[in-house]
């Protein structure tokens, strides 16, 4: 699905560049969840920025589908963490925005949008603004506007990240019945390790530093089923990526 070849990205500072990725590569299969773990700096969300095409690497390539990435693709859809939402539109038409942009037949975006607008429980609140809803409500309709444009890509920036720990829980059930019931690729960024391992079929630990490096690339055999939370895997799991975090063996 994904393939990062020998990736270069730096940044001009005075005279000196910094590198952010040095030959970095990267293969994700199809229908995989991979979660980025690491300290702030390293280079996680500019490696979405990178993926989503709104980057573009100083070396090397990226390909989605076997096709170079050299600006937006229309199957993928990003995530932000502060939402992304136009406070001057109400649930319905932030919904349906990206469905308008692409000039989709009404008729057809409308459609789309009912069942979405129901399936993400935001029907009571369709023509509120995303100033008289809560922080949930702002990221599930986020997520609604996303999942209309049908991507076969899904890259998230801590989507979750400013919610309280209940409505962060619920919402992380959501997206892993979003990822288990359309077989999507994801791609998402957090600073919780929990979160990782809960989400993630997939989780790569990246060190701090310029240029970045992956200290960890973990399978997560187990994420989906039922009750991981409470299992002593998902402890196992947590511990481990843990102890590469603060600064164990390199994995």
């Amino acid at each position: 699905m994904i393939e990062i070849s020998h990736c270069d990205l730096a940044y001009v500072l005075g005279a000196s560049q910094v590198k952010v990725y040095d030959k970095f590569s990267l293969k994700v299969e199809q229908g995989e969840s991979l979660v980025l773990i690491g300290p702030s700096g390293c280079g996680k969300s500019t490696l979405l920025y990178l993926l989503a095409g709104l980057l573009q690497p100083t070396g090397g390539e990226i390909n989605i589908r076997g096709e170079r990435v050299i600006g937006t693709r229309q199957k993928t859809a990003f995530i932000l963490q502060e939402y992304g939402l136009f406070p001057w539109l109400n649930v319905e038409q932030n919904v349906s925005l990206g469905l308008r942009v692409r000039h989709m037949p009404k008729k057809i975006y409308q459609e789309a949008v009912s069942e979405i607008i129901h399936k993400m429980g935001l029907w009571d609140v369709l023509h509120h603004f995303p100033s008289q809803l809560s922080g949930g409500q702002r990221q599930r309709v986020a997520l609604a506007r996303a999942l209309t444009l049908n991507p076969d890509l899904l890259l998230m920036d801590e989507p979750l990240s400013a919610l309280d720990a209940l409505t962060r829980e619920r919402l992380q059930k959501l997206l892993l019945e979003i990822w288990q019931d359309q077989k999507l690729t994801t791609v998402l960024v957090t600073h919780s390790i929990e979160e990782a391992v809960f989400l993630g079929s997939r989780i790569l630990v990246l060190a701090d530093g310029r240029p970045t490096h992956v200290m960890g690339d973990i399978l997560n055999p187990l994420v989906g089923q039922s009750s991981y939370r409470r299992t002593p895997e998902f402890f196992q799991k947590t511990s481990y990526v843990r102890s590469l975090l603060e600064g164990g063996k390199v994995g």
